[in-house]
């Protein structure tokens, strides 16, 4: 990964100060070119460059504040940027809306538990699959039966991967807090990504709980070939 960037945002200290990087194969997967974002008087970013190749591992690293939220957002396009591009697989994506980036290859877990409380993990993870691939939930998509081809297998392997497949059944909103976090990244993993960005992935996570995290992204990242 390469950063160049005038703002808090910055190699050395705020955002991208450290990042881990595994082989990679020098195929640039994610480019930000100028990018820029203002709200009123406040710049968030501040003509930030990134390159992430394919296979890669990175870390955001800052304060309250310094931006890091901001820039995910702006890349899964949750937030128009004032100025710059972002290009991903060497395609512009700046005009593109949230479900056209995720079908492009680009998802996101948030930084607090993001799910379906009176749904059971297992039609939790059947409808963001659904949705993801047609780029919105509609209950509609349950009346074809076209539309469920290969969803509840997809469901299944997204669960064994997060290690949630024994509580398949249990009620989304009863799950222990560091297993919420767990099907959240399940929901991401659900679009079958080429590049996975989590916000604060293990925010409000006990010590055991946030390494048990880490060992899951880790696993997770070898057996799915994600970046």
């Amino acid at each position: 990964m390469s950063i160049d960037t005038d703002s808090n945002t910055n190699t050395d200290t705020d955002v991208s100060g450290t990042h881990a990087a595994t082989t990679t194969s020098g195929d640039v997967l994610l480019e930000t070119r100028g990018l820029t974002k203002e709200f009123g008087g406040l710049v968030a970013t501040d003509d930030v460059n990134i390159r992430v190749e394919r296979g890669e591992q990175v870390s955001l690293i800052g304060p309250n504040g310094a931006g890091k939220s901001t820039l995910i957002n702006l890349i899964t396009r949750r937030l128009d940027p004032t100025d710059g591009d972002i290009r991903f697989k060497n395609s512009s994506i700046v005009d593109l809306d949230p479900h056209e980036v995720v079908q492009r290859g680009v998802s996101k877990s948030f930084q607090t538990a993001s799910i379906f409380p009176d749904l059971t993990v297992r039609e939790t993870a059947e409808i963001a699959g659904l949705a993801a691939e047609n780029g919105a939930f509609d209950f509609q998509l349950l009346t074809h039966r076209d539309s469920l081809t290969d969803v509840h297998q997809r469901a299944r392997d997204t669960l064994e991967a997060v290690g949630l497949l024994d509580s398949a059944d249990e009620t989304a909103a009863d799950l222990p807090y560091g297993d919420k976090r767990r099907l959240e990244i399940g929901i991401a993993l659900a679009a079958e990504p080429d590049l996975l960005l989590m916000d604060e992935p293990t925010a409000g996570m006990s010590p055991e709980e946030t390494n048990a995290t880490v060992e899951l992204i880790e696993e997770v990242k070898q057996a799915l070939d994600l970046t």
